[in-house]
């Protein structure tokens, strides 16, 4: 197919079916500060749709979905300031305030947000592209996410609340908040990575600054006023905007205590070096990933297949977790690149809201052609597209491209392409792909096709000690979110999960006495938060 067929799968504006069809909405408009819910009367920004509409000549355009605030530094600082109040050195009501009493805010926020599910994934399908079906998984996915992580916390409470005895003292030992903390999530789970981190820093006492993504700021603002319902006031603050302008000033204020950001490690060390005391600044990072998939010479090669496909491509490959290169013994590479190249031309590509449709429109405009640049620098490398058309692109639609034989002298071979290409390399000996795996600059997951324990099992072994997931047989993925999900070298600092979480936003902390007194701590739970037995 022609770059100029792939522009024709964009619609014109009249020919979006009723159902689907788009009303210009500012709610990216509204700011949340202080717990006054405002919206915007300063400099806007225009929303666009990772959807591109064609118009009777054939040129595409991105659609305009609404504004967003261009908020200023003074609005940065607003809505740090105001969460520093909620947190007054510790003192502020939200800290001390009981378990319980947070989670049931928490749950306050789910209830007000499920009649929002249809309008929240209908959002996220014009703005980043996501298909329909996969909006309203991540839509599902967050609300469980957060149901399971306040019953772990209370499951935690019920542990700790019997005193540890040791040598003559008798201490409750607890977590407490950390301060302050700013939450920033990518675009690609413009709502699941924002609250994997805002509700459990929200739950273990912690004042929340919500930043949103570049894209993905009209799906967030949709949760606005739940937030602005359901928490007292300063304890969620939101604001809009570009980064260098907002995050800035909240960074170099010093106010910020925590720091969770899923993006890339660029601008992570910007962050960083903005605080005045880095070193006390806590941090959890989910940065890049070059993920390896590692056919062996005995892998059940239809499985492996079908593994690689989704784990490389699902929402076209933007992901910190896709499979970002395919290793494949040299024996089977022939017999498996075949295999890929038909399943990948097999795949539907068109608009979000068409049923089965795999490859939808980038959120970023620029993105198709960096990928471009990528699959034709390893082509000068010596590589080949395989796949009828890969590398194709038109607006923000690129086909998938396997690439074979990608060189370690290709950027494809090193970078992260967080798209729909997949470079493939052959291998004789299985050192070779470990020892690329330990050169690689990041070490998040790896996952192996193959039978012989033999073989598997040193290099899980190996593995182990470069990434912080090895899955055997199956995708790289993040999921269960019961699992711990983190990364080696500069892939993140940190570990998330419905307890991991739990334990970075906050940290131990616990009141001692001698044996003898040990009932003391019983009597001042009637008086103190810190000291309170769970609840229910």
């Amino acid at each position: 197919m022609s770059t100029t067929a792939l522009a024709s799968l964009f619609p014109s504006a009249d020919t979006v079916p009723e159902k689907w069809r788009w009303k210009t909405d500012d709610s990216a408009l509204r700011l949340l500060i202080g717990g006054r819910l405002s919206t915007w009367d300063g400099p806007r920004k225009t929303i666009r749709s990772a959807v591109c509409f064609r118009d009777g000549g054939g040129a595409l355009e991105q659609v305009e979905l609404g504004s967003s605030a261009l908020a200023s530094p003074a609005e940065g600082l607003a809505a740090v300031r105001a969460a520093s109040e909620a947190w007054a050195g510790g003192r502020g009501e939200w800290p001390r305030l009981p378990v319980e009493r947070r989670a049931s805010c928490v749950m306050d926020f789910v209830a007000r947000i499920r009649p929002l599910r249809e309008a929240v994934a209908r959002t996220l399908m014009w703005e980043v592209g996501k298909s329909w079906a996969d909006s309203l998984v991540e839509f599902d996915r967050t609300v469980r996410y957060i149901e399971e992580t306040v019953e772990t916390l209370r499951g935690l409470e019920r542990d700790q609340a019997v005193p540890v005895r040791a040598e003559g003292f008798a201490a409750r030992v607890r977590r407490a908040p950390l301060g302050v903390a700013l939450c920033m999530g990518p675009y690609n789970y413009a709502i699941n990575e924002a609250f994997t981190t805002v509700i459990p820093a929200l739950l273990m006492g912690n004042p929340v600054v919500v930043k949103t993504p570049r894209f993905g700021m009209l799906s967030n603002a949709l949760l606005a006023p739940a937030l602005a319902e359901a928490f007292p006031p300063g304890v969620a603050n939101f604001v809009t905007g570009d980064g260098a302008s907002v995050v800035g000033p909240i960074m170099e204020s010093g106010l910020v205590d925590m720091l969770a950001f899923i993006g890339a490690a660029k601008t992570a060390g910007i962050l960083q070096r903005q605080h005045p005391r880095p070193h006390r600044l806590r941090q959890v990072l989910g940065l890049g990933a070059k993920n390896p998939a590692i056919v062996l010479a005995d892998a059940d090669l239809d499985l492996a297949c079908k593994e690689i496909v989704s784990g490389a491509l699902t929402f076209g490959g933007q992901r910190c977790t896709a499979i970002k290169h395919v290793f494949v013994h040299r024996s089977v590479a022939d017999a498996l690149l075949e295999r890929l190249g038909a399943a990948i031309d097999a795949l539907k590509i068109g608009m979000p809201w068409e049923e089965g449709v795999v490859i939808t429109p980038m959120a970023d405009p620029q993105h198709p052609a960096y990928l471009e640049g990528l699959v034709q620098g390893a082509v000068a490398k010596g590589a080949r597209v395989l796949n009828r058309g890969g590398g194709e692109w038109a607006g923000t639609l690129f086909r998938p491209a396997l690439v074979y034989p990608v060189a370690p002298e290709a950027v494809l071979y090193h970078a992260e392409q967080f798209g729909p290409v997949v470079p493939a390399s052959a291998f004789d000996r299985v050192e070779e792909v470990l020892d690329a795996v330990d050169r690689a600059e990041v070490g998040q997951q790896a996952a192996i096709f193959g039978r012989d324990p033999q073989v598997i099992g040193p290099m899980v072994d190996h593995l182990a000690n470069l990434v912080c997931r090895v899955n055997l047989n199956t995708q790289c993925r993040r999921g269960p979110d019961v699992l711990p999900f983190a990364g080696r070298k500069d892939s993140g600092m940190g570990t998330l999960s419905v307890f991991d979480a739990l334990r970075t936003f906050s940290i131990r902390s616990l009141v001692a006495v001698k044996e003898a007194e040990a009932g003391r701590l019983d009597d001042l739970g009637r008086t103190s938060s810190f000291l309170a037995p769970p609840r229910g």
